[in-house]
């Protein structure tokens, strides 16, 4: 993450309540996601160029508030003006009533549904590739 900072690339967007960050989306071309290149589960769906959301965090007390929908929604934003295309997720669907928060850090299904996005494949019963279409 340093040497991203450090190279000038924006690391995803935030989200504040008052002057203090509360969330954060990590938000990028799929090229620049190194481990993305080796998974058969979220390997590109086509050809046609990607922004990934690989992660989303948020602030312990201000989860369950909605705000992962309002970053992805933001996401959609950036990259919009940035005129990419396409924003892509890789959510997981919790296999259990009440997973734990540690294991939603991609984010979760139901919350890129909310947000307008899609589910476009999946190879893996808990991980879809979820995508939006910018218009």
């Amino acid at each position: 993450m340093k040497k991203r900072i450090s190279s000038g690339k924006v690391p995803g967007i935030l989200a504040y309540e008052g002057r203090t960050p509360i969330g954060w989306c990590s938000i990028a071309p799929r090229t620049e996601f190194v481990f993305l290149e080796g998974s058969r589960v979220l390997a590109p769906v086509d050809d046609r160029p990607v922004w990934s959301v690989s992660c989303i965090f948020i602030e312990k007390h201000h989860r369950r508030s909605g705000l992962s929908v309002k970053l992805l929604r933001a996401a959609v934003e950036y990259v919009k003006r940035k005129g990419g295309k396409i924003v892509e997720g890789y959510p997981v669907i919790p296999y259990v009533s009440k997973m734990p928060d540690a294991f939603a850090w991609t984010g979760t299904h139901a919350a890129f549904l909310k947000a307008g996005f899609i589910e476009a494949m999946r190879r893996s019963k808990s991980r879809p590739i979820m995508r939006f279409e910018v218009s």
